[in-house]
């Protein structure tokens, strides 16, 4: 990989304060530090195979025995709660701004994100600024492109960006990219208690699925459908966005790195796979912005803004889209 240009846009530092010193300031939003230790790595592990396990189980267990209903609905119930906590909150709420929020959303969103149990807020907060900061260059925490581009490489590539990038000993400082979020206190503790989120996103499923049959059998298949193979699944395509959409896809808009858009991604990641313009506007609130991308999260914002509970986002409109598009690309807009 080559060193990469200059950040499109630079997190928030304190005036007058240089990273050292707004470290020093500023409390931990995490509970770990800078470094991951053995045992945050052991936990990681676990975290990845135990429902990756659960994930591959299921094919056969739902082919001979089926799946309920209710395990059904506790399932796609959850996935689809995680999932907008992460595109809408951690995305392009928290990360990029792409809106402002009332205090209650702010929160809620804070939570939602927590329940998909991909880490502390501004942990991934952190991260995905530094990614946009490099993107595909130098310094990306999770290019696929990291080890060049011959077949091997790619393929190391993904693997890295897909999994092996969280196992990485040096983490992001978040005092030097989430500065704004650690001075809230409100997201400073909800960030702290990512334990407790996910202990919280692992019993509802059994908890609901316990009480509505009446059953310990019922608690069981929750948990397996509604926690474990659930949070696989949203794992798994949240990473494909790192991965995936940095290697392959069309890139119909002017980006300085290697995103593309994966159609068939869309749907499951909540809007999030139409991954190049999201790289070429990274404060646009919609990524899917042509003609039939259906873009899930752009249509909640949407609805928030209406309620009242989200203001001044920023919606793409066709002249900033066609500022941004390539030359030789086609297809019409579609904004708002």
């Amino acid at each position: 990989m080559t060193a990469g240009p200059e950040a499109v846009e630079d997190p928030p530092i304190p005036a007058g304060s240089s990273v050292d010193a707004a470290a020093g300031a500023l409390p931990s939003a995490t509970l770990g530090g800078e470094q991951r230790r053995s045992l945050e790595q052991i936990t990681l592990l676990l975290f990845i195979t135990v429902p990756f396990v659960a994930l591959v189980a299921a094919v056969p267990l739902a082919w001979g025995w089926g799946v309920s209903w209710l395990d059904l609905g506790l399932m796609t119930a959850m996935y689809y709660v995680g999932c907008h906590g992460i595109t809408i909150g951690f995305h392009r709420y928290f990360t990029h701004g792409s809106f402002k929020a009332k205090r209650p959303l702010r929160i809620a969103l804070a939570i939602m994100g927590s329940l998909a149990v991909e880490g502390p807020l501004v942990r991934w907060v952190a991260d995905h600024r530094k990614h946009h900061k490099f993107s595909d260059a130098e310094g990306d925490p999770h290019s696929p492109w990291r080890f060049g581009e011959t077949v091997p490489a790619l393929m190391k590539g993904l693997w890295w960006a897909h999994i092996g990038w969280m196992f990485d000993e040096e983490q992001t400082p978040q005092h030097k990219y989430a500065p704004d979020l650690i001075k809230d206190d409100a997201i400073r503790t909800i960030s702290r208690q990512f334990v407790v989120w996910t202990a919280v996103s692992l019993l509802i499923p059994p908890l609901v699925g316990g009480l509505v049959t009446w059953s310990w059998q019922g608690a069981l298949t929750a948990f397996f459908w509604g926690s474990l193979v659930r949070v696989a699944l949203l794992h798994h395509v949240t990473w494909s966005i790192n991965s995936i959409c940095h290697a392959v896809g069309k890139r119909p808009f002017k980006s300085r790195d290697r995103s593309g858009n994966v159609w068939w991604l869309a749907v499951l990641s909540c809007g999030e796979s139409w991954h190049n313009l999201h790289h070429a506007d990274p404060t646009s609130a919609r990524h899917g912005v042509m003609k039939g991308q259906l873009d899930s999260s752009a249509r909640l914002i949407r609805w928030f803004e209406l309620a009242g509970w989200a203001y001044d986002v920023r919606w793409p409109n066709a002249a900033r889209i066609d500022a941004r598009r390539n030359e030789t690309a086609g297809g019409g807009t579609s904004p708002r």
